[in-house]
């Protein structure tokens, strides 16, 4: 394929994923075990067909199909929250996030270990690949269906007391998650469509997207523009995705700790920043292909952790699982189109250096820190208020001047 196809062919993904993001509901409308298993069904079928593609044409309709199939897989963050606590979820998304730099930093040895099986094979290798990397899904599907639970109360590996442990522990929250505790509320979710906060954390999504999606799709080319061969160039991409994983995890469980959010998506947005810098001007003053290569650490490292604390801090700041559904869609709605730019950054004309797209990650991530500051600011002013609305009202009571209904039994208050 011309890189115009292939850059067609990953977009084509992105665009079905987009539009197909209000599938995050169905969290709240279908039993997860049943929701959950038919996603990875039709996603290891899908996958799976792509082996037996004859055109162009039927491999953008199967990726079309491919982005309809894993768009109701970024509800699963929503779906933690109707187990853990507020302050609990971040790790549990790092978990589950942190397995995409995993699964990146063993891609390609797999498939370079497929291609040589495919030597002794009558299947052509690109077709080998497809299938094996997609046909595993299909049996994880079966497994799903008898291990998901839909939620606490039907956890099957909990006992009596452990399930009423678990209801108790999310009722004390100010806004419980959890699928006994209501249906969705149409004007609460229209009201989240005017919230500043649910629009900030969509454009840092967005920007933090471009980054995220452009260098696992990249990396290999552009390891390999610096002179490395191809197999050396699969191995040297590894490090850097394995480095994310433990450090996605580490920095997930640490602001669960510090009860930290914003400074910590400041830190990892700028660390990337920094990375994808030092990649554009060594590009850009010849210097060492090592140069490079060294930058791809710090930007890895700074993205995965992004992407993990902006998906928490989201789901953490809105007042109802019914703001948090709409809050999470109109996220992923419009962060999910940062890769559409994102997996146009490295044209072949800017080989081998990719300056251009180095640039224009350096900058996506900058953009990043600047919202995840406004946010920050944002939040602080929103818990001042109602901080100083809810001393008011107790001042009121205690002189006998009872607004009834107004009060809350607790305030609600942002996690910064």
């Amino acid at each position: 394929m011309t890189s115009n196809q292939v850059e067609w062919v990953l977009s084509s993904f992105y665009i079905s994923y987009i539009v197909f993001e209000w599938l995050t509901f169905l969290w709240k409308v279908i039993p997860a075990h049943i929701f959950l298993s038919g996603l990875v069904l039709s996603w290891g079928i899908i996958a799976s067909l792509q082996s037996i593609t004859t055109s162009y044409p039927f491999l953008i309709v199967l990726r079309v199909l491919l982005g309809i199939g894993e768009a109701g897989f970024t509800g699963i963050p929503f779906y933690l929250s109707f187990f853990y606590k507020r302050g609990e979820l971040a790790l549990r998304t790092g978990l589950f996030i942190s397995a995409a730099p995993l699964a990146t930093s063993f891609a390609s040895s797999l498939a370079s270990g497929i291609v040589l099986l495919a030597n002794y094979t009558p299947i052509s290798a690109w077709r080998l690949l497809f299938l094996i990397e997609g046909f595993p899904s299909i049996i994880v599907a079966v497994i799903a269906f008898n291990v998901i639970p839909d939620s606490p109360s039907t956890a099957h590996y909990l006992t009596r007391r452990e399930k009423k442990i678990a209801r108790l522990r999310l009722r004390k929250e100010n806004h419980p998650a959890s699928p006994q505790s209501g249906g969705l509320k149409r004007n609460e979710m229209l009201a989240t469509l005017t919230d500043p906060k649910a629009y900030l954390t969509a454009f840092m999504f967005f920007f933090a997207n471009m980054a995220f999606s452009s260098m696992p799709v990249f990396l290999p080319t552009i390891v390999h523009e610096m002179g490395h061969s191809i197999l050396i160039s699969q191995a040297l991409c590894a490090p850097p995705f394995l480095l994310a994983f433990f450090v996605v995890i580490t920095t997930a469980y640490l602001s669960d700790r510090w009860a930290s959010r914003g400074y910590v998506i400041i830190f990892h947005a700028l660390l990337s920043c920094l990375g994808y810098a030092i990649m554009a001007i060594s590009g850009y003053l010849n210097l060492s292909p090592w140069y490079r290569y060294a930058g791809v650490y710090p930007a890895c490292v700074g993205f995965f952790s992004v992407i993990t604390i902006i998906i928490t801090w989201n789901i953490n700041n809105q007042e109802s699982e019914s703001k948090q559904g709409m809050g999470f869609a109109m996220m992923q709605i419009i962060g999910q189109c940062g890769p559409i730019v994102g997996t146009r950054l490295y044209p072949d004309s800017d080989a081998p250096l990719y300056i251009h797209g180095s640039v224009g990650c350096a900058v996506a991530m900058a953009v990043v820190a600047l919202l995840a500051g406004a946010l920050r600011w944002y939040l602080g002013r929103l818990n001042r208020i109602g901080k100083r609305e809810h001393e008011e009202i107790a001042k009121e009571e205690e002189e006998g001047f009872v607004r009834g209904g107004k009060r809350r039994e607790v305030m609600f208050r942002y996690l910064l």
